[in-house]
């Protein structure tokens, strides 16, 4: 095997098991070559089936052109007239000195006016391509393993989606609208320079851009390092404060109003320091451009007006390369301003797109097909699996729940028991032996079909910030209001919400904070009723609630399992006494497995937690 396809596995499997930080991403998002970001971005620019799209992206160049072209004719209109005026010209197109003016003055209309037709026809390709990755990139993250979700910081990924999305508009309007409009209309401008004139106008000019854009870029990169800094800095800040304040309480129990205060302070300082010399810097570089910029523009004029008094040239003449040096100037003077941001586009746009190449761990077989749920067995073979591969957490699990079945796993803290449930779901693949309903393996059918098969209630219920129908609703695309309110009554939870003053139209709060733990929990049974799937996984779904609320919630589960194959995850073992069977996991392997009195007979594992949890209670 060669040391290149080594290097390649290597990769494979670190994407997959440790998925990149923010940091690592960013890292690789800069060693990317600008040329390559821009490659990935040009599809959605000139796509190969969207004819529309094309014509869109061509009318527009075609508008960029003429407005340039008419930007560059502007000075010669102005000259005509000056020299008319100045008793040294001779009409143009029969057009006197007031003529001339008029058209001086329609023609900067006409370039303002095809540079707004630019940005209008261009506006929805623009869009396009921004609503198209934005959804490309939301359909992957979601695509993307739990190991990878639980690794990262939601906060960070909503980030690089909204930078990068930010980052591809910037680079369009200035990289299309800004960079290269004033690339064409230098060249325009040095041409004009050059044929109406000689070729040392030009060649001042040409050295002056050239000192200019070098200055402008050594700068700007030393500025950026600054802003790091000073952004570094601000976001150091900012962390201290929020930290303080969300602990309020701890920072008064503890007197630490003071001690906060200063670490805050400290923060800051280092925030003045840096954002002074981001300050210094950018006066220098603003005053490093004026000079080069000045001196082209001084070298220029003084050539000209040495030709006015040799008589070579007229005050036309003159007026007009004073013209053409501002015309160029105004868009020179925000090149380091421009620079500096499509550099961050690039690294945030390359980030994004670092996102999209994020391989997925869990995938779909090709052309697999859906799963054909007939009883709802759910079958583990020797089953064995390790979240890392040094610490295997399943070794060899073998046990069967059959369709209607009622099957409780239970154990202690680390035995195991949820990592099962997220292999029935499929959020990670068995590394060794199967997982099986009605016979079929859940590796070799589609993703979305087994899904659709299985209802969870979690332990933690978590709603979406939007009314108690919606989170309901959410069970099944396209229920009917009569779904809703019949979900709610099986889950037992209709007549508290018709109690409530707006009812189904209750706002929930964000995380559904404004319902109890017990609401909540009826909420997220609800949503699974509505779903009607014929495997039901309930992963500690009442062990964060209290004795009262847990035993109206469990007669809400009774309910909800009644017909279906159900798996209950459970640490409180009073929850699943009624259980059809009881599986006892202890590092990783079952020790027992039985009815309740069955299990509590054999005084064994089982009997060992039932009396310590009796005894628990007791206390």
């Amino acid at each position: 095997m060669s040391a290149d396809t080594a290097r390649a596995q290597d990769t494979t499997k670190k994407s997959l098991h440790t998925p990149m930080s923010e940091e690592e991403m960013v890292a690789a998002a800069e060693r990317q070559s600008n040329l390559l970001v821009l490659k990935k971005v040009a599809p959605y620019l000139w796509p190969a089936d969207m004819s529309w799209v094309k014509k869109r992206v061509i009318w527009a160049m075609v508008f960029l052109v003429a407005s340039k072209l008419i930007a560059a004719v502007i000075p010669m209109i102005y000259k005509a007239a000056v020299d008319i005026l100045a008793g040294e010209g001779v009409p143009v197109l029969a057009l006197g000195a007031v003529g001339l003016t008029v058209a001086y003055g329609v023609a900067r209309a006409m370039n303002v006016g095809f540079q707004q037709l630019r940005d209008a026809v261009f506006a929805r390709v623009g869009q396009r391509a921004l609503r198209m990755l934005a959804l490309e990139t939301f359909e992957h993250i979601h695509r993307l393993s739990m190991r990878y979700h639980i690794t990262r910081k939601t906060g960070g990924l909503s980030r690089i989606i909204e930078r990068g999305v930010k980052g591809v508009d910037f680079l369009l309007r200035f990289l299309l609208f800004s960079i290269g409009p004033l690339i064409l209309e230098l060249i325009l401008t040095g041409a004009i320079l050059a044929w109406l004139f000689d070729f040392w106008y030009l060649l001042v000019v040409a050295v002056t851009i050239a000192f200019y854009v070098w200055f402008t870029f050594a700068v700007t990169e030393w500025r950026v390092k600054l802003r790091r800094q000073m952004n570094d800095q601000d976001t150091d800040a900012n962390q201290k404060a929020i930290d303080s304040l969300l602990n309020y309480e701890t920072v008064k129990y503890f007197g630490a109003e003071q001690r906060e205060a200063s670490r805050y302070d400290d923060a800051m300082a280092g925030y003045e320091d840096a954002a002074i010399k981001t300050n210094y810097s950018l006066a220098f570089l603003n005053f490093g451009q004026s000079l080069l910029i000045t001196c082209g523009l001084v070298v220029v004029m003084v050539m000209a007006a040495i030709g006015v008094q040799n008589d070579t040239l007229t005050v036309g003449d003159f007026v007009m390369v004073n013209a053409y040096m501002v015309q160029i100037t105004i868009p020179l003077n925000f090149l380091g301003t421009v620079y500096r941001e499509i550099r961050q586009a690039l690294v945030d746009m390359g980030q994004m797109f670092t996102l999209l190449e994020q391989p997925a761990e869990i995938t779909d077989k090709p052309n697999a097909p859906d799963l054909k749920v007939e009883g709802g067995r759910v079958t583990l073979e020797n089953v064995r699996f390790g979240y890392d591969p040094d610490r295997e957490i399943l070794k060899g699990i073998s046990l069967e729940a059959a369709p209607g079945e009622m099957v409780a796993i239970v154990g202690s803290t680390g035995s195991g028991k949820s990592t099962i449930g997220r292999l029935l779901f499929r959020f990670y693949d068995v590394q060794g032996g199967s997982l099986k309903i009605d016979g079929q393996d859940v590796r070799d059918v589609t993703q979305n079909s087994l899904h659709k098969a299985i209802g969870v209630v979690p332990q933690d219920t978590v709603l979406f910030n939007d009314t108690i129908g919606y989170n309901i609703g959410y069970g099944r695309d396209e229920a009917t209001q009569a779904d809703i309110e019949a979900a709610a009554k099986s889950a037992q939870i209709h007549d508290f919400i018709q109690s409530l003053p707006k009812g189904y139209d209750t706002a929930v709060g964000e995380r559904g904070l404004k319902l109890s733990g017990g609401e909540k929990q009826r909420v997220g049974i609800a949503r699974t009723l509505l779903k009607n799937p014929p495997i039901l996984l309930l992963d500690e779904a009442t062990s964060a609630l209290d004795s009262e609320t847990e035993h109206e919630i469990q007669d809400a589960l009774r309910q909800a399992g009644k017909g279906r194959t159900v798996l209950t995850i459970a640490h409180r073992l009073s929850t699943v006494a009624e259980a059809d069977r009881i599986v006892v996991l202890e590092k990783g392997e079952i020790v027992e497995q039985g009815s309740h009195d069955d299990l509590l007979s054999r005084n064994g594992r089982y009997a060992q937690l039932w009396q310590r949890q009796q005894s628990e209670d007791l206390s």
